[in-house]
């Protein structure tokens, strides 16, 4: 079973930033995918950028530019650095993990329990 533990959200003037954090904890063999997804109060939760274990990344359009994620394999992290903030980013974060939990398994998803990001105008 795999866990996943978000961290690094809070309160932020627009233009500013916050970094996030996820790690991934428990027994598991490997896992592919790693990513952020995000859901404001009222909408359905959104791709927000996805890291594969061979550093390949996907961004939604509205944070291209604005936001990096990256991740340590050693670690099993991902961050999300998120820079110029706008107000319509204020949502819960919930990191993501496309895991096996064996070299025999097939893969599953993971959901950490996410973290508040409101960012103030």
């Amino acid at each position: 079973q795999v866990r996943l533990v978000e961290s690094g959200g809070g309160l932020v003037q627009a233009g500013g930033s916050l970094r996030l954090s996820c790690v991934a904890s428990g027994r598991f063999f490997d896992i592919n995918v790693m990513g952020w997804y995000r859901q404001a109060p009222g909408k359905q939760r959104e791709l927000v950028a996805t890291s594969t274990s061979g550093s390949s990344t996907n961004y939604a359009d509205g944070v291209k530019g604005r936001f990096t994620i990256s991740r340590d394999n050693v670690k099993n992290t991902v961050y999300l650095q998120m820079n110029s903030l706008k107000p319509e980013d204020t949502a819960v974060y919930y990191c993501n993990a496309d895991v096996r939990t064996t070299a025999w398994s097939s893969r599953s998803n993971s959901w950490g329990q996410g973290t508040q990001v409101t960012v103030s105008s």
